[in-house]
């Protein structure tokens, strides 16, 4: 019984357990679920314990129930085009004769708009039915009918018995998924406190050494612990040239400056493209700082590099490939990031693009990713990143 629904919840990255999943059935054995409304509340009491985790169990819960198919995007986002629903949609509508011979030549605005309209249509096409998403019927799904406790999916409200609203995608932007943005900065920085202290465990731990002393019949034992995030050393990189970081770059500073007020130890630098033997201290990239010099940096400092790793093939790989105006750098920067890579092991790059676009990514992506663990620059990309170095630290 329903186990095609946890199987799409895990799918989904929703962690679920046999004993979350026992919890549920002897909740339903008790009665707690007695209509659509609370079996939606209980289940998800049951199974999400994060707020980035809310639009997938709504997704989730509306595909396997209700058969709707809601893209994990919002409306007007251009990574739709990279989802299934979509990907679906297109192909169906293109056997259906809906689209030009040529689809792909089609404006996206009106892929977009197309797209979207069709799936309106689809959950508000029937009227007056008692079965599916329907208009002023009596199914629990749908908008402007007589369903007590039933689900309002889109549409305006009429008779005002709807005990959950389905489609206003009020967890989106903290969804795993989203990429950053002023939005979610919050659920991000709360990801960032995962960030585990480093040092040697040179602070003595009073509460822990009276209990272990206490355990062992009064022979002393002293306990020590590592100073918490007070010896955590971060260092930013942030690629803010070019036009293709133009949409990223400045949010993803303000972002990461926030991590000052978690983080005592933090320096921001900014490059164009990629690391040569200088990174800038301003945004403007006026006032240079040689590698060489953050190279001095002790080597469990963790390294955050951020960017699209997306240039000219001669600009990664060749000597002399710097393409700042006045600057010449013998040694190509390949060799450049080596060098912060063996003397950071505990770093990342974090990619605006998408997984996708990461996967098939130029030559250079692929270069870069060899090199560093690159995580995509989403909730889900940032925690995967933070999961990854505190790994690494053991």
């Amino acid at each position: 019984m329903m186990l095609g629904f946890f199987t799409a919840l895990r799918e989904n990255g929703i962690l679920i357990g046999i004993t979350d999943i026992l919890t549920f059935y002897r909740g339903l054995s008790q009665g707690l679920a007695g209509d659509l409304d609370r079996l939606f509340l209980f289940a998800r009491l049951c199974f999400v314990r994060r707020v980035s985790d809310f639009d997938a169990f709504e997704r989730v819960f509306s595909s396997y129930f209700a058969g709707i198919e809601i893209p994990p995007v919002e409306e007007g986002d251009w990574q739709l085009f990279e989802t299934k629903e979509f990907h679906k949609w297109l192909g169906e509508a293109w056997q259906n004769n809906e689209l030009p011979m040529h689809p792909n030549f089609m404006d996206p605005a009106e892929l977009m708009r197309r797209f979207w309209e069709t799936v309106r249509e689809q959950q508000e096409r029937h009227s007056g039915g008692s079965k599916w998403i329907g208009t002023g019927g009596t199914s629990p799904f749908g908008h402007s009918g007589y369903s007590q406790g039933g689900f309002r999916i889109f549409g305006q409200s009429k008779n005002r018995s709807a005990m959950k609203v389905m489609g206003d995608r009020r967890y989106i932007q903290y969804s795993s998924d989203s990429t950053l943005s002023e939005d979610n900065m919050r659920a991000a920085l709360a990801e960032l406190k995962h960030l585990e202290p480093s040092g040697p465990y040179d602070v003595l731990d009073i509460d822990e050494t009276i209990r272990k002393t206490a355990t062992n019949g009064g022979e002393i034992e002293l306990v020590f612990q590592r100073a918490v995030r007070d010896k955590l050393k971060v260092i930013l990189m942030i690629d803010n040239g070019g036009s293709s970081m133009l949409p990223y770059a400045h949010r993803t500073q303000v972002l990461f400056q926030k991590m000052k007020t978690q983080l005592k130890s933090l320096q921001i630098f900014f490059f164009h493209n990629t690391v040569y033997s200088y990174v800038y201290t301003d945004i403007q990239r006026t006032r240079a700082k040689s590698l060489e010099s953050v190279l001095k940096n002790d080597s469990d400092t963790r390294l955050f590099l951020v960017g699209d790793a997306t240039m000219g093939p001669h600009e990664l790989l060749s000597a002399y490939g710097n393409i700042n105006w006045g600057d010449e750098d013998p040694e190509p920067s390949i060799l450049q990031l080596k060098r912060l890579r063996e003397k950071f092991p505990f770093s990342v790059w974090l990619n605006p693009m998408s997984d996708i676009q990461i996967e098939n990514g130029s030559l250079t992506v692929q270069k870069i990713k060899n090199l560093f663990p690159m995580f995509s620059l989403t909730l889900r990309g940032l925690h995967n990143s933070v999961e990854y170095l505190n790994k690494m630290a053991g």
